[in-house]
């Protein structure tokens, strides 16, 4: 049963494949998405933001990555637009993993986390 549930998953991430194996102990077979082969649009990115009710596109990021810091990313002059357009060039910066069902989005750290919007 999918139940229309979407995961952007990395499966080079613990967290990714535990939130997975959770979601798969629910009877749930999520439309996984492997987000480092195809990155999410700019409006996808947006409106997973949106879900997220998170205001400030940092809070999606992984600022401990690399491409976060050669590229100034906390550069407080950076428009949201910019931010996001980083997620898209570079998707590593994605915290992951993240679930998505019923209009509702959640961040799988803890992985249990994804259990409140099913």
């Amino acid at each position: 049963m999918t139940d229309g549930v979407i995961i952007y998953h990395n499966p080079r991430c613990s967290k990714s494949r535990a939130t997975l194996k959770l979601l798969e102990g629910k009877e749930i077979t999520p439309n996984t998405i492997r987000y480092m082969d195809t990155p999410p649009d700019a409006d996808t990115i947006k409106n997973i933001l949106e879900m997220l009710n998170i205001d400030d596109p940092r809070d999606l990021m992984r600022q401990h990555e690399a491409e976060y810091k050669e590229n100034n990313l906390d550069d407080n002059s950076l428009s949201k637009e910019e931010l996001i357009q980083a997620m898209v060039t570079f998707p590593r910066l994605i915290e992951r993993p993240i679930v998505i069902s019923n209009g509702k989005a959640a961040i799988g750290r803890p992985p249990e986390k994804v259990l409140d919007i099913l």
